[in-house]
């Protein structure tokens, strides 16, 4: 039984022998004084008795203390269990560099996730699994991470502890895994059939077709979609998402949904991702990467969650879609390639807006990150190398 779950159970009863206090005798007992029917010996056997139970009222609600989700994080990124320096880096490898056992155990250990309780309940009302409590946790922050400056930063710790729940509470023994779309985006492919959306190694693909008008879903709908209706394919066609549409944290079933915009596959091109990378500056990097969600300015991140639409085109909610990670780590990636051209310079290079439209302030390196109660805060530094310090993946 979870020490969550143990009853304690409570008796009030006389101080001194087993009689209730309660009596069925219509005379009230005759006063006296408990010292008179106690030797001392038992008198402190008595003591002893009762403080024992004391004691072991208060070690027990330290212990449940302990175990509470708010007492300390949750999750955390891997970490080399050898070497502080991170001389043994998981290898992030693109989804079709998986064979079907690797791409198998990374699909089970999300479904794992999707069945263990949440641990976040007083934080989220509606969460229901593990699972939940990281879709939720971004709905909380979604507002403090997009349209400025630590959209990047924070993504990239997020996709960290996220990876390292897989590892650290399902048992995966494999990285986080990206899907780079602009190998769907060459000439002669169809970005709508890429492996990712298989329905056997794949997560899936597109949901029926649903116009916009007739949608019961919160979610953004953009139109001109192939799809919008619940997935019914793939290894989570019958999940349940228990928080969103939209920034709702209370209990809302529904399924996943997808609504397939294929003419995003321009934004995908090697052309398009050369070009982002070949921006000078952290600032104009990050706007080219995330975008905003207009047709004409969405950047890498917009257009792949528009790209696939629906639960993955809630800006709040997206999380609810498994391939909000790969899509994730692929533009963690990217970032990662654009520091690596000038390491020394770009390790240090966060300067960018605090929120975007104002001039308030600037992302510094001390920036916090908050990931609420599913990880502990660091700050931009932290993150800034991938295989150093408390993060320790590799792309390949």
């Amino acid at each position: 039984m979870s020490p969550r779950s143990i009853p304690l159970h409570f008796s009030r009863m006389h101080p001194w022998h087993n009689t209730p206090l309660t009596s069925s005798s219509p005379h009230p007992p005759t006063p006296c004084n408990p010292r008179q029917l106690l030797s001392p010996s038992h008198a402190l056997k008595h003591t002893l008795f009762h403080l024992s139970m004391v004691l072991t009222l208060i070690a027990t609600l330290l212990l449940l203390l302990s175990l509470s989700p708010y007492s300390e994080a949750l999750d955390a990124p891997y970490t080399d269990p050898k070497s502080k320096n991170c001389s043994a880096p998981l290898l992030r490898k693109e989804w079709r560099a998986l064979n079907v056992s690797e791409q198998t155990a990374y699909i089970s250990a999300i479904r794992c996730l999707t069945a263990q309780p949440s641990a976040l309940r007083k934080l989220l009302p509606g969460s229901q699994s593990r699972f939940d409590d990281f879709q939720g946790v971004h709905i909380l922050q979604m507002e403090n991470v997009h349209l400025n400056g630590r959209f990047l930063p924070w993504h990239r710790y997020f996709t960290a502890v996220w990876e390292g729940a897989l590892r650290g509470s399902c048992g995966y023994r494999g990285s986080q895994p990206y899907w780079d779309w602009s190998l769907d985006s060459k000439e002669g492919s169809t970005w709508a059939e890429s492996p990712v959306f298989s329905n056997t190694t794949g997560f899936g693909g597109n949901g029926p077709y649903v116009p916009c008008s007739e949608q019961p879903y919160e979610s953004p709908c953009v139109m001109n979609g192939t799809g919008g209706g619940c997935i019914t394919n793939g290894p989570f066609a019958n999940l349940t998402l228990h928080m969103g549409p939209g920034g709702r944290v209370e209990r809302n079933d529904h399924c996943i949904t997808r609504d397939f915009h294929p003419y995003v596959q321009d934004w995908f091109s090697e052309q398009e991702v050369n070009s982002t990378l070949n921006e000078k500056g952290f600032e104009s990097l990050w706007r080219r990467i995330e975008g905003i969600f207009e047709v004409r300015q969405l950047g890498l991140h917009g257009a792949g969650h528009l790209g696939v639409g629906g639960t993955l085109a809630d800006v709040y909610s997206s999380p609810g879609d498994p391939l909000f990670y790969l899509h994730h780590a692929n533009l963690d990636r990217l970032w990662w390639e654009w520091q690596q051209k000038d390491p020394e310079r770009r390790y240090t290079d966060v300067s960018s807006p605090d929120m975007q439209g104002r001039e308030a302030g600037r992302v510094t390196l001390n920036y916090e990150l908050n990931m609420e109660k599913l990880a502990k805060k660091v700050i931009i530094e932290d993150i800034m190398k991938i295989n150093d310090g408390i993060l320790c993946y590799n792309y390949v």
